[in-house]
């Protein structure tokens, strides 16, 4: 398929992808705005996983961690200090940002597998702390979480709930794409890329990794704030090392670095084991075969980034150039 073909083929799942998202609330039923809502949710995951994963080339699994401190934030703050939502999400946001640095500061030197196993240890402790303390509602979790209000509107209706998911949604995807296109994000794409060639032309990893690191427990807060207010009660099985696993299945699905990727890997992760519940017994087992089968027929993801692309095209295109006149000067000498 050629250039312009490709630019139709992305313009009409584009256009597909909105016109599902603006119509859903609409024409959907309960049952699927919830669906579509739990999308939401894990597009906020997936583009805040994607910071670190994507862009910087940090292995994670212990991204849960963040996306249950947001959520227990919110929880406690608007049950216990009786805020309201929109007062909740600075702090939400403050100490999702102060764990990663906590624990982003002294491990983010490490690399590859040890990286991974100490994010793991880090999930793995938020959750059992918040299963065993006291103020989080220990093993049962916490109830009764108000809903969110807009003025004197309570938005507790699944449509309202949708429409308040689709707006976090949007801010988080316009900060994931400024951050890719802003000076930030190329340093990060130089450190996945070589690091040590990135540090060799002034990039300090270990700042530019912890600032990637960062942004993506933020983004995970505003997710775990909006999942606890939609569902008005959380209890620590929401935030298993197996919810980890599958916001990184969304950017290993979607493309590394991808947005329109995340998007339609989230779809995908959500919405496959709700068309195959009718088959309750072999339900997972399909899914997984069907993932399976996804990864080998597109192993670079549903949707590939172009941000790595267009850079490998440019340096292609210097390479050829610079051999170009290497060989118009050898034939000159020649002659």
């Amino acid at each position: 398929m050629n250039a312009l073909g490709r630019r139709w083929v992305r313009g009409a799942l584009i256009a597909a992808v909105i016109a599902v998202a603006l119509g859903l609330p609409i024409a959907g039923t309960p049952y699927l705005i919830d669906v579509g809502t739990l999308v939401l949710v894990y597009v906020m995951l997936g583009l805040g996983l994607n910071v670190v994963v994507g862009y910087a080339g940090l292995l994670d699994l212990g991204y849960a961690a963040f996306f249950a401190i947001g959520a227990y934030t919110t929880a406690i703050l608007m049950d216990d200090a009786h805020l309201a939502f929109w007062w909740t999400l600075p702090a939400a946001a403050c100490f999702t940002a102060l764990s990663g640095v906590v624990i982003g500061t002294p491990t983010l030197r490490l690399r590859s597998d040890y990286l991974a196993i100490v994010t793991l240890g880090f999930g793995e402790i938020v959750r059992i702390a918040a299963t065993n303390l006291t103020f989080t509602g220990g093993p049962e979790g916490l109830y009764g979480i108000p809903h969110p209000t807009i003025g004197g509107l309570v938005l507790r209706s699944p449509q309202a709930l949708y429409f308040l998911g689709l707006a976090f949604a949007l801010v988080v995807l316009a900060g994931s794409y400024n951050l890719a296109r802003s000076r930030l994000g190329r340093a990060w794409l130089a450190i996945r890329e070589d690091e040590a060639a990135a540090q060799a032309v002034g990039i300090y990893p270990v700042h530019s990794k912890l600032m990637a690191y960062v942004l993506g427990a933020v983004f995970a807060g505003a997710a775990g704030s909006f999942f606890a207010v939609k569902l008005t009660a959380i209890n620590p099985s929401s935030f298993t090392f197996i919810q980890s696993v599958t916001i990184l299945m969304v950017i290993i699905l979607g493309g590394m670095g991808s947005l329109p990727g995340v998007v339609l890997a989230a779809a995908v992760i959500v919405v496959l084991p709700e068309v195959l519940r009718a088959f309750d017994q072999v339900r997972m087992f399909a899914f997984g075969i069907g993932l399976i089968i996804l990864m080998l027929m597109r192993p670079q993801g549903l949707w590939p980034s172009r941000i790595g692309q267009i850079e490998r095209r440019a340096v292609a295109v210097s390479e050829a150039s610079a051999a170009a006149v290497v060989a118009a000067d050898a034939a000159a000498t020649t002659e």
